[in-house]
């Protein structure tokens, strides 16, 4: 069968396949990824990693570290943490990156961590962006990582998988920043939650590499869990672009060599990863998906339709365009040139082409931070970083910051802030009873420069005239056959069958705090018994009277969505549920139940049967009716009708088998 570009990709990456054995969307599959990162949350991996036994990394030189979230804080208490993270780092032989040396996706990329047609994940969710160079980028959760520190992979389930097709070409003065937001704000009904994304067509090639990462960044936002640009002549002039960018300058502290020691780089001396020889082989073998290659969903957007639009307030699923919102005189009180999705060079420089001589308003804080130390560097060597400090812009380290939520500059109540990041989520940038808008570095800068949320028509790089646009987008859905469906394997100890008695819990983006309660998740000595007891007291106080031990809970759509508590998962699991069956699920929620050997499955279409014949009145519905889950066949019987659902295959079986990631990472070291 015909394999997408991701599925391809995921093929190169996999272990333990049988030999005929072709990836495809849905798959359980062991994964072992060229590289992984953690960055400040390297301080809560070691303890997971050391609780599970390993002593030492499986491949040192798999591991990435890097300190870039909380490094305006400098008290007593973090500079221990950062020490304790790099000793751990340069005992274990990986390769580290200190605080000031960047945000840890840039350097990702600087590095050449994140190689075209190769697989690199996170424990951060805007790993996506590698997929801007033809990198399959996906996140992960702390115990994947360290699975992956202590025996070299982890499981994946191959997501669904959209072809999103570029035609036509930006307008000057349009940016992919206008066209991630125009794509989150159009497509806004979570058309791509939980899947992975190609970018085809004939207008990719008319976005730059820069473009790319910035939108292969946010499909984060969007909701995706990758978005892969195809590898292409705009990749390859990147790289050797990038390669001659390191040999002239004879960059410091690339950390590769075979011992784990960081070399200090030699004018002319090659790099370990952005050389001749990997990119000439890259452009020998060029990955590309099969012509008739199944997508789940196929979107068609006009990129000649795009106007400069804003992002908010608050949610990226609202976008104006600018001129709407420069008539409506919205005062704001500071701006933001930082993260990982829009500062870089051409961000820098972008913005500071629109000030172009300026002052910032009175009244307004303008804060910039470099992607990296690297690109703070060359922006002050070509002059663009000193424009803006003329301005009146407030420098601050290459790292994080106010994008998290952490340092200085953040957002007061009751402000109005406009920024270049990836994300506005309420409070997420300071002040919950604040507003946060997202738009592109020349908007961001000319709203600085105003006073207000301004279009910088006419100024410097920016000529965009024409406002009466509509975009022009389309999407159609697939139907997969599964007539050929072959059975599944069943190892010794999985249950070929699962029967239990079917409660109903009808509510779409059910969030983890309904399933456990915030007020619980950090009571440490809190027993498996009594999160059980509490189990889903947030939803439906009725719900832990009506449930027992052997159900099997239905769930609505994207379950489990909101914080990263494990319980949400854990708690159900010892409330002695069988396995949770929804429309789909949050990916974090996902990987936290497999992760503690708790079953999940998603079936969309028992989802809406249930709907109609139970209705949407009670939030916990004992139906007394059996529900049958024969795994071996992949299918779902209820009320004798039938339902497919993917393969819950060997990689998967063998977690839930040993209950859960790190048991099975113990089994795996001891022998």
């Amino acid at each position: 069968m015909p394999q997408t570009l991701i599925e391809k990709i995921a093929q190169k990456f996999a272990v333990g396949l049988s030999p005929d054995h072709k990836i495809h969307s849905g798959d359980y599959i062991m994964i072992q990824p060229a590289y992984v990162m953690t960055h400040d949350n390297t301080g809560a991996v070691i303890p997971k990693f050391k609780s599970i036994g390993a002593t030492q990394f499986f491949n040192p030189r798999q591991v990435v570290h890097t300190l870039d979230h909380d490094i305006q804080n400098k008290s007593e208490k973090n500079l221990e943490k950062y020490r304790k993270i790099e000793a751990f780092s340069n005992e274990m032989g990986a390769d580290f990156y200190p605080a000031g040396r960047g945000i840890g996706h840039q350097v990702m990329c600087e590095e050449g961590y994140a190689w075209p047609g190769t697989m690199v994940v996170a424990s951060d969710s805007h790993s996506n962006m590698y997929g801007g160079l033809g990198c399959l980028g996906t996140p992960i959760v702390r115990t994947d990582a360290a699975a992956i520190w202590a025996t070299g992979k982890t499981w994946w389930k191959v997501p669904p998988i959209a072809k999103v097709e570029f035609v036509g070409s930006l307008h000057k003065g349009i940016t992919g920043k206008d066209v991630i937001i125009a794509l989150c704000g159009y497509f806004n009904n979570d058309e791509v939650l939980n899947h992975s994304v190609e970018f085809v067509g004939e207008g990719v090639k008319h976005l730059s590499l820069n473009e790319r990462l910035t939108i292969a960044n946010m499909t984060t936002e969007w909701g995706a869990l990758a978005g892969v640009f195809p590898i292409d002549e705009v990749t390859f002039d990147w790289l050797k672009r990038r390669k001659a960018f390191i040999e002239e300058r004879g960059l410091e502290g690339v950390p590769s060599d075979e011992d784990g020691n960081v070399r200090m780089d030699a004018i002319g001396r090659k790099h370990p990863r952005i050389n001749d020889e990997r990119i000439s082989e890259i452009e020998k073998n060029i990955i590309l998906a099969d012509e008739d290659a199944f997508y789940s969903k196929e979107i068609i957007i006009d990129l000649s339709s795009i106007d400069p639009y804003v992002s908010g307030p608050n949610s990226v699923k609202i976008m104006t365009k600018i001129s709407e919102l420069k008539e409506q005189n919205i005062k704001i009180d500071k701006a933001y040139l930082i993260s990982c999705v829009n500062s870089r060079v051409e961000d820098i420089k972008e913005a500071a082409e629109i000030i172009n001589g300026k002052k910032v308003a009175d009244g307004v804080e303008f804060y910039i931070a470099a992607a990296s130390s690297e690109v703070q560097t060359e922006c002050e060597r070509l002059g663009y970083w000193q424009s803006l400090l003329d301005a009146g812009a407030k420098p601050l380290p290459p790292g994080c910051g106010p994008c998290i939520g952490l340092g200085v500059g953040l957002l007061e109540d009751g402000e109005v802030g406009i920024s270049a990041t990836n994300r506005n989520f309420k409070g997420r940038m300071g002040s919950p009873t604040a507003q946060a808008y997202l738009a592109s570095p020349a908007v961001v800068a000319a709203s600085a420069v105003s006073g207000k949320i301004d279009l910088p028509t006419g100024q410097a790089g920016f000529d965009w005239q024409n406002d009466n646009l509509s975009i022009i987008g389309e999407i159609k859905v697939n139907t997969k056959s599964v007539a050929d469906k072959p059975k599944v394997k069943i190892l010794h100890g999985f249950p070929e069958l699962i029967e239990g008695d079917l409660i109903f819990c009808h509510q779409d983006n059910l969030n983890t705090d309904g399933i456990y309660p915030g007020k619980y998740t950090y009571i440490d000595d809190f027993t498996p018994e009594q999160q059980a007891e509490v189990v889903m007291e947030n939803y439906d106080p009725e719900f832990s009277k009506i449930a027992k031990k052997g159900d099997i809970i239905v769930g609505g759509f994207n379950f489990g969505t909101g914080s990263s508590r494990e319980q949400a998962a854990t708690s159900l699991k010892y409330k002695g549920i069988a396995c949770i069956i929804a429309g789909s699920f949050s990916e974090t929620y996902k990987r936290n139940a497999i992760n503690n050997g708790f079953l999940v499955i998603e079936c969309p279409e028992l989802i809406d049967d249930l709907k109609k014949q139970f209705g949407t009145e009670k939030l916990t519905v004992q139906t007394n009716k059996k529900i049958r889950i024969d795994f071996r066949n992949s299918s779902i019987t209820f009320d004798d009708r039938q339902y497919s659902i993917d393969p819950v295959g060997e990689a998967a079986q063998e977690i839930i088998i040993a209950g859960g990631l790190e048991n099975w990472v113990k089994n795996t070291i001891e022998h």
